[in-house]
């Protein structure tokens, strides 16, 4: 859903969450996740390799934001578009990424 559209008190279905149509709620039935509240306290960059695992390919990196967005919204966070958080994704990925490959 357009997270301008969200309302906090409605979200009852996956679809319901910020950034979330047809395809991502079914992304996240893969991972085992039924309803919005079972998000809470997961690690985006987890759910993001477990669905990579769990369906064999390689998914574009902004599924990430995508999960950022939703697990920062179950905990409270406002409701805001999947690419404001492509920095961050960028950044933590820089992190976890080894010293020598950045220097490469």
């Amino acid at each position: 859903m357009n997270p301008s559209k969200v309302e906090r008190s409605r979200v009852l279905r996956l679809t319901d969450l910020p950034n979330i149509g047809k395809a991502g709620a079914a992304d996240l039935e893969l991972l085992g996740i039924q309803a919005p509240e079972q998000l809470m306290g997961r690690c985006p960059f987890e759910m993001y390799a477990a669905l990579c695992e769990i369906t064999g390919q390689l998914h574009d990196p902004c599924v990430i934001d995508v999960f950022i967005s939703v697990t920062r919204f179950v905990s409270g966070e406002a409701a805001k578009p999947w690419w404001d958080f492509t920095q961050e994704r960028k950044h933590k990925l820089m992190q976890l990424a080894s010293p020598a490959s950045r220097s490469i």
